[in-house]
This record gives structure tokens, C-alpha cells and sequence, in this order.
């Protein structure tokens, strides 16, 4: 009877605090479930249809005995064997690609971004004019920037005239690749730019004034002011930019083509063989890139990206304190 009587007052409490504790995230997801609903239509049907996609295969093939084989038929994983097989070449070849325009233009672009948000933070005569002409290539449609740079690039255009070269930059290999790089980054590097100076924007002015009172140089205050309090804005801009860059089709697309093999990535390989009727490889091809990506957000978010969750991990230890 005395441990009932002992036991019985701290477990009721405990309930209550538990139950008032998941009361806000019951109404959470309750008021966040018509978006669910939406995300599961318009990214789980997708999914889970390019998955069931790719373990067929269609079109017209001989059977074991020589028969021929008409419409789609279930071939497990063939497809993707098939892309470590005979067709691992073109594959890595594009994956290789994709990563280089990954990583080249996402540091390029975090320096260049980081340098414009520093440049339209200041207090300075003309600062409305300047953001505006630093966001214009955003602005631009990428197809259409792929246009501008082509034109850019030919044989005859401004590069060669403004390097006293005679390169061919659309036409494959190393300098396909350098187009690319360059095109990508004068296009993106603004979107950076702008989170950046969002998160700028956000930095009390009383920290900068405090740091240069205790004798902090320009590059100190930027080093160990500036950029740890503008670093979750910061992660946020390189996790964009990192799964927009792994998906990267219509700019090489349009500014060298298609199958050149120097600028090929994994999405353009994928529309290349769904451009050939191939619904199933084009499928495989897809659903790898899925996993690279969600592989590579998944590493970011747990490697750099710790602090994003910091505030819900604390909410969490205060409702269980």
C-alpha cells in the first residue's frame, strides 16, 4: 500500500505533462497535413511510379527460345546492372560530371555570393542600384542565359575577342566544361548572395562596434564575427545551391547540347534515354540520381548542417526537462 501510495502521485503528473507536451505537435500535424497530402502526390507518386518504371523494360527483343518479344515486360533489376554493365562508361562519365559542376560551381559561387552580400550591406550612395544589378542574372531564365553565353562563347564572340584565342568553347571537352562552369556560376551566384545578405541583415549592429573597440581588424571582425552569425543563413544557401547543382540540365543543355560527353550529366543522360523510348533505363538513371542526391543532402545536413536542428533539439530537451 505505501509503494501504491508512493508510486500513484508522480506517475499522474507525468502523464498530464506528456500529454500537454504532445498537444502541440498533434495540432502541428494536423494543420501541416494538407501539405503532406500535396507532397505525397506531387513527389510520392513520382517516385514511387519512376521506381516501378525502372524494373521494366519495353520494345521489341528475342526471347530464350527466338521468339520476339512485343511491349513491356518485368526485368527486375536488369536496368540497373545494365548501367554498371555495358553502359558504365557513359554512366560514370556522367557522374563525374555532375559532381565537378557540383563542387566547382557551388565553391565558386559561396565565395563570389558571400563577397556581393558583403558589397550590398554597406551604407553607400547608389546601394538600391547595386542590388538590383547584382540580382539581374538570377533574374534570367536559364535557358535563356544559356543563349546569352553560346553567344558568348562561339567562335567569333566576345571570349575568344577579349582572350585573343581561337577556342571552341561549345564545342566538347575541356573548354565545354569551363562554359559550363562559368555560365552556372555568373547565374547563381546571386541567390547566394541574397541569403547572404538576409542573414547580414539580421547581425546587430552593436557586435560589429564591440569587436572593432576591442582592436579587431576589418578581416577579424569578417572571420570571427561576421561569418559564424551568418553561417545557418550560409548552410542554407550551400544546401540549395548543392541539390539544384546535382539535378543541372537545361544550362549545359542549351549552352553546348546534347551527348557531348564533356558536359553530360547524370539528368541529361537520363533524358537522353527516355528521348530514345528507353522508359526504363531513363528510369534507372533517374532514381540513382535520387539517391545521390538525397545520399549527398542527408551527409550536408549531418556533417555541416547540425546547427539547423539545434532549436528543435533544444525544444525537445526543455519538454522532456
Amino acid at each position: 500500500m505505501l509503494l501504491t501510495e508512493r508510486t500513484t502521485p508522480t506517475r499522474g503528473p507525468d502523464r498530464a505533462r506528456r500529454g500537454r507536451a504532445d498537444r502541440p505537435g498533434r495540432k502541428a500535424a494536423l494543420l501541416l497535413s494538407p501539405t503532406f497530402l500535396v507532397l505525397a502526390l506531387v513527389v510520392g507518386y513520382p517516385l514511387l511510379a519512376a521506381l516501378r518504371e525502372s524494373l521494366f523494360r519495353g520494345g521489341d527483343e528475342l526471347d530464350e527460345s527466338g521468339f520476339i518479344v512485343t511491349g513491356e515486360r518485368f526485368v527486375g533489376l536488369d536496368n540497373y546492372t545494365a548501367v554498371f554493365g555495358e553502359a558504365s562508361a557513359r554512366f560514370w562519365n556522367a557522374f563525374a560530371n555532375t559532381t565537378l559542376f557540383t563542387v566547382t560551381t557551388v565553391a565558386a559561387e559561396v565565395v563570389i555570393g558571400t563577397a556581393m552580400a558583403v558589397v550590398m550591406h554597406r551604407a553607400m550612395r547608389g546601394r538600391g542600384l547595386v542590388r538590383a544589378s547584382i540580382l539581374v542574372p538570377w533574374a534570367i531564365p536559364t535557358a535563356v542565359a544559356g543563349l546569352l553565353w553560346r553567344w558568348i562563347f562561339q567562335a567569333d564572340g566576345v571570349a575568344n575577342s577579349l582572350l585573343g584565342t581561337e577556342l571552341l568553347w561549345t564545342a566538347d571537352g575541356w573548354p565545354a566544361k569551363l562554359a559550363v562552369i562559368i555560365a552556372d556560376t555568373w547565374k547563381t551566384a546571386p541567390f547566394v548572395g541574397l541569403l547572404v545578405l538576409a542573414g547580414l541583415q539580421l547581425i546587430p549592429q552593436d557586435v560589429h562596434e564591440a569587436a572593432r573597440l576591442d582592436g579587431a581588424g576589418a578581416w577579424q571582425q569578417f572571420w570571427r564575427v561576421t561569418l559564424p552569425l551568418v553561417k545557418p543563413a550560409l548552410l542554407v544557401a550551400v544546401l540549395f545551391r548543392l541539390l539544384d547543382a546535382l539535378r543541372m540540365f537545361d544550362l549545359p543543355f542549351v549552352l553546348v547540347g546534347a551527348q557531348k560527353g564533356a558536359v553530360e550529366t547524370l539528368s541529361m543522360l537520363a533524358w537522353d534515354e527516355a528521348n530514345q523510348v528507353r522508359y526504363g533505363p531513363a528510369a534507372a538513371y533517374a532514381v540513382l540520381l535520387f539517391l545521390y542526391v538525397a545520399v549527398v543532402a542527408f551527409v550536408f545536413v549531418r556533417l555541416l548542417g547540425a546547427d539547423l536542428l539545434g532549436d528543435r533539439r533544444a525544444r525537445r530537451a526543455g519538454a522532456r526537462a
